[in-house]
């Protein structure tokens, strides 16, 4: 069998789950449900899988920090790719694909999302290994979940003939978000929900975009070609990444394929896309509240509340969400969780820097403003201090550092150390 390489993507900054979740702390790094967050959980459900090879994050600059430390937490090594932009997922996939190939021309990825919630990691490792043995025969696989409702937040897989053995089924068809109606016909039909993760041999998907959307497969390549490690993290060619289109891979590849296929899935899975799916994935107690935090309840039932700043004390309310962070406060029905993406688009046209950043005060990381998608932020450095800058641009206001100029344009993500105590006034896109 072919080696499993284990690709978690890790970007995105989970607007729906705010004010928990911002682009200075993306829910995949967050610790909703239990001791780990979900990056963690990711990482930890491939670490034992049979025939796992090397695992590959691929992330963005301002990531890179979190990756590093929470792998270091729960002690499994990994190798960071870092894009130098966000171009959507095929270019990111692709150069992660490439990367593999490049180690192992047999190699099998196994691309997997690091914000979702899987509850059964010993079944999704059982599905894991029938993915990779399919993909090792020239098939782009993707996991199909069996509905346990019929829910209008995912997209759905039709299931085609049965391939192989019987446990992989040929893809019939990939279908957007329904309505309600038409969800509950799809049900009904079989049809699986589309989780988004997926296993496919390296050059298999190469090959593919080299039909479907060569500029990608073109850049994936060029950026393997001047691709150094320094240690565990290797940074994209900028360059070489830009010529990539910017599209995702589910319309660069899989709804173009002719080599799709399904595996179905038992496993419990979510991909935590706002507060009522985290009100589901979450131990509840004998009235179906979920609370974390400094928390009380009087005879309140069905909902969720979480709190790591102020005390938070609920009475005879039932079907809310309650968010407390130090600086922001959410308060809706479990019913309107997909409309908390809608307050953060207000704030944002604002210009409320709350919408992206924490409020930390006096603190080292001060998000100032957000107009458009830029934001601006002061940083203070203590001497001695290295910080990873992400693309933008950099003032600095007082204090001597490893930047040559005081007002610098930063093209890829860079690090600067502060000779003395320094004060950047640093502004990037969101």
């Amino acid at each position: 069998m072919s080696a499993i390489y284990p690709v978690i993507l890790c970007g995105g900054s989970g607007t729906r789950l705010w004010p928990a979740s911002r682009a200075d702390q993306p829910k995949q790094f967050l610790k909703l449900i239990g001791d780990h967050s979900s990056f963690q959980d990711t990482v930890l459900r491939v670490a034992n899988l049979p025939g796992r090879a090397e695992i590959v994050i691929v992330t963005g600059g301002a990531m890179i920090d979190f990756v590093l430390a929470q792998t270091a937490e729960i002690g499994v090594p990994v190798t960071v790719l870092v894009e130098p932009e966000a171009r959507d997922s095929a270019p990111a996939v692709a150069a992660a694909a490439a990367y593999v190939e490049s180690r192992d021309p047999d190699g099998v990825a196994l691309m997997l999302a690091a914000d979702h919630y899987i509850a059964q990691p010993e079944i999704f490792g059982e599905a894991a290994v029938v993915a990779a043995r399919a993909a090792a025969q020239g098939w782009i696989v993707t996991f199909g979940v069996k509905p346990t409702s019929p829910a209008t937040g995912f997209g759905y897989i039709r299931p085609g003939q049965a391939l192989l053995d019987g446990s992989v089924s040929a893809v019939a068809a990939f279908v957007e978000k329904p309505d309600r109606a038409t969800a509950e016909s799809y049900v009904a039909d079989g049809y699986l929900w589309n989780s988004g993760n997926f296993a496919f041999k390296a050059g298999v998907l190469l090959g593919e975009l080299d039909a479907f959307e060569p500029s990608i497969s073109a850049a994936a390549r060029a950026c393997m070609d001047v691709l150094t490690l320094d240690g565990a993290v290797g940074r994209l060619d900028k360059a070489a990444f830009s010529g990539a289109a910017k599209i995702s891979l589910d319309y660069a590849v899989m709804e173009r394929t002719q080599k799709a296929a399904v595996v179905p899935a038992a496993f419990s899975w979510s991909d935590l896309g706002a507060w009522d799916a985290i009100w589901d994935a979450f131990p509840k107690d004998d009235k179906a509240n979920a609370v974390s935090g400094d928390v009380a309840l009087i005879d309140s039932q069905n909902v969720l509340v979480r709190s790591t700043g102020p005390f938070v004390g609920v009475i005879s309310l039932s079907d809310i969400v309650v968010i407390a962070e130090p600086d922001a406060v959410l308060v809706c029905h479990r019913d309107a969780s997909q409309s908390v993406k809608a307050l953060v688009d207000g704030l944002k046209r604002d210009g409320r820097a709350i919408a992206t950043g924490r409020d930390r005060g006096d603190g080292p990381r001060r998000v100032l403003t957000t107009v458009g998608d830029s934001e601006v932020s002061i940083w203070t450095l203590a001497a001695g201090e290295t910080v990873e800058l992400p693309v933008g641009s950099v003032q600095i206001l007082a204090g001597d550092t490893t930047l040559n100029a005081a007002l610098t344009a930063i093209d890829a993500a860079t690090s600067v150390t502060a000779a003395t105590g320094a004060t950047l006034l640093v502004t990037r896109r969101v």
